[in-house]
């Protein structure tokens, strides 16, 4: 996969304390990012948002006049169908507060005082979506102008289109399981694992498509979670924990404003493959069949994929070990009827490439 050219993203910061700003420019144009803006003045953020079209803004919440919340709602009715890509900066760690960022339309945050490292990988991860984004954009007017120009040719340039729109998708999960100890061969076991299971409910062809395509983002929030938090062999403290649930809420941000109905359902899905049926999981507990069809079979197909796969702080486990705990929790975690689905349709799940090994 080709490398993307973050540094010559445009970045604007938005924060009024001159010394902050400084550290930043300095820090930014150390690391060769040659497109960097700055005010200390809120009330101009839209103004040169408009000027400027970064790729990138990264903006306090705590100002004067005009704090970030109003900004980004500001920013809200300029952008409209645009990716808006904002890293907010906040020494507040209350929870309230940064969920509010996140559905006022943050992508991630940076905690004041500001790490040098943290800060660098955080604003790469997120140009290299927005870069992402964008090439998706192209690709897309490119090719509806073909169609538009070429109407014998529509079959050809709708081919494409689904191609280049499913190597976003692709790339997009592949960067997030990059950093994690996961390789992407967890994103295609999923994916064709939740396909099988869309079949064995009765879900069309269209929507089983849809859903192996949509699932190969679900864990694609994990680009905002620290290494140290991400990479830790071992089990997760309470706190750390908090933290990595989060990226339930920043996949949901990343993918969720599309009029596309893949995306749409990517979104779902990254948001809500960690609820439980009986309420217990996150991050918005909600349980039955109130955790969307597509989330609930995602749960099963991605705890099974981990309870088959090698860890660094544990063995891959056989088959019939990992039926039995997805029969276990059962009514629980799971839904009882697609648990039901998956086992009977497990000789269909195990012909995927990378389940073979595991066979008992």
């Amino acid at each position: 996969m080709r490398t993307l050219d973050t540094l010559g993203a445009r970045i604007l910061i938005v924060d009024d304390d001159p010394q902050i700003v400084a550290f930043l420019e300095h820090m930014l144009r150390t690391a060769g990012y040659t497109a960097v803006q700055s005010t200390t003045d809120s009330r101009d953020a839209a103004t040169l948002y408009q000027k400027f079209r970064p790729d990138l803004i990264l903006l306090d919440l705590t100002m004067p006049l005009v704090d970030g919340f109003e900004v980004m709602a500001q920013l809200r009715t300029i952008v409209q169908d645009d990716y808006l890509s904002v890293l907010v900066l906040t020494a507040s760690a209350d929870r309230d507060v940064r969920l509010r960022a996140l559905e006022s339309g943050a992508k991630d945050f940076l905690t004041k005082p500001v790490d040098r490292v943290e800060a660098l990988t955080r604003i790469k991860n997120l140009l290299e979506v927005r870069l992402l984004h964008i090439e998706a954009l192209h690709q897309n007017h490119e090719l509806e102008a073909m169609v538009a120009a070429r109407t014998a040719e529509l079959r050809t340039a709708n081919d494409e289109l689904n191609a280049s729109r499913l190597e976003v998708i692709l790339r997009m999960g592949w960067l997030a399981e990059s950093r994690d100890q996961d390789t992407a061969d967890h994103i295609s076991r999923v994916t064709h694992s939740c396909a099988c299971l869309g079949r064995a409910i009765g879900l069309d062809a269209r929507h089983c498509e849809l859903l192996m395509n949509a699932s190969a983002m679900h864990d694609v929030g994990k680009v905002g979670i620290p290494d140290q938090i991400l990479r830790k062999r071992g089990r997760l403290e309470p706190e750390e924990m908090e933290i990595m649930k989060t990226h339930t809420r920043i996949g949901a941000n990343v993918l969720r404003g599309s009029s596309h109905e893949l995306m749409q359902m990517a979104a779902e899905i990254a948001l809500t493959h960690h609820e439980k049926w009986d309420g217990t999981g996150y991050p918005n507990a909600l349980c039955g069949e109130a955790i969307p069809l597509v989330g609930r079979i995602v749960a099963v197909a991605d705890v099974f994929d981990a309870l088959m796969s090698e860890r660094p702080y544990k063995a891959a486990w056989t088959t019939d070990a990992a039926v039995a705990e997805l029969e276990r929790c059962s009514g629980a975690h799971f839904d009882a009827h697609l648990v039901e689905a998956f086992v009977r349709v497990m000789p269909d799940v195990l012909a995927i490439p990378g389940y073979a090994a595991h066979m008992s």
